[in-house]
């Protein structure tokens, strides 16, 4: 025993004679990239993964997710998290593409979890919307049990198993929201890892995100686009998500390809098509923010689909080199990733 434990500290020592410390690391994930409520070829909706810690634990010592699209539980299973495991979630907002793997991630914990401890589910205060309607996610929150309530099987659980808590997968949920902002705010914070948030144009009560870690610095951008609705305007880009990745290292952001615009053929509604962030404007505020490193994700198309929901491709699916293309278009010469889900990037502090 003594020669093993002295092999092992042996090997802690570097040559100088000093204990070498494990470099911290930040690791995002693109749990799912799929644009919008259509499903192509199995991708899981829209969702990252960012992870912090040091080389030793794999960057898993704080485990954070950006939205929950449809199969999140299923694609964090396939990298060996738990949905246990999460520390927190952060919504950007509440469609469903980005929040209906939500209830099904919850009911999980739920039955296995139930004595905790709760996640932290962060996201935008209530917001009003036209039509005098709100958007909430906190009222989201408070109903994702609802349907196994209603009908029965969450009774039928609790007489199983009755330390489960009574109120289902909500009981789990430690809800967290902020008021709109144009300007960064701090929303949470975990030992050395921070998170901000500002309020981005999208739909009513949508937020973009940016997490800072002595690793380094991942800005999450949602589905934000320009203030403006339509042109003339100098960019379909979010000012907000922009003043959030200056000096990052990492934009993660959904991405529309021109192909979809107005002015070709495919006859993708122009209001939703202008809420969007095209893929060469994203070059271009990536170019002016300086961040080395850009994945797109929530791709309007998918590559290789022939259609985005009922809208045809004229001259069939786009490629990869496609997207990267329209990227470098805007003038952005750093690393391109185009999303495909559980593409990841690493870095790792020197």
């Amino acid at each position: 025993m003594f020669n093993r434990i002295a092999a092992l500290a042996f090997v802690a020592v570097a040559a100088s004679g000093t204990v070498a410390i494990a470099a911290p690391c930040l690791e995002v994930t693109l749990t799912g990239t799929q644009g919008g409520p259509p499903v192509f070829q199995g991708q899981a909706g829209s969702g990252t993964l960012v992870t912090y810690g040091d080389e030793e634990t794999g960057c898993r010592d704080v485990l954070l997710q950006f939205d929950t699209g449809r199969g999140t539980t299923q694609q964090l299973s396939k990298i060996g998290v738990p949905v246990g495991r999460l520390t927190a979630v952060f919504l950007t907002h509440v469609h469903s593409d980005h929040s209906e793997g939500l209830p099904d991630m919850m009911q999980l914990r739920w039955h296995f979890n139930s004595g905790g401890p709760k996640v932290d589910m962060v996201c935008h205060a209530d917001a009003e919307a036209a039509g005098n309607r709100i958007m909430s996610c906190e009222n989201f929150a408070k109903a994702l049990g609802a349907p196994l309530i209603q009908s029965g099987e969450m009774a039928q659980r609790l007489a199983e198993n009755p330390k489960r808590l009574p109120g289902g997968p909500s009981d789990l949920l430690n809800v967290i929201t902020f008021p709109a902002s144009q300007t960064p705010q701090k929303v949470w914070e975990r030992d050395e890892v921070s998170v901000s948030a500002i309020s981005s144009r999208h739909v009513a009560g949508h937020a973009s995100y940016r997490v800072d870690t002595p690793a380094g610095s991942v800005v999450i951008g949602g589905d934000a686009g320009n203030d403006s609705p339509a042109p003339p305007r100098d960019t379909s880009t979010s000012a907000q998500v922009e003043l959030l990745a200056q000096g990052a290292n990492i934009v993660v952001h959904s991405v529309i390809h021109p192909v979809m615009g107005p002015d070709g053929t495919t006859g993708f509604p122009p209001p939703i098509y202008f809420r969007q962030s095209t893929a060469t404007d994203l070059g271009s505020l990536s170019d002016r923010a300086g961040v080395p490193n850009l994945m797109l994700t929530h791709l309007i198309p998918p590559m290789g689909a022939p259609r985005q929901g009922p809208y045809p491709l004229p001259d069939g699916g786009l490629t990869q080199a496609d997207y990267e293309s329209a990227v470098r278009d805007g003038g952005f010469e750093g690393n391109v990733v185009v999303g495909t889900d559980l593409a990841k990037l690493r870095i790792v502090k020197e």
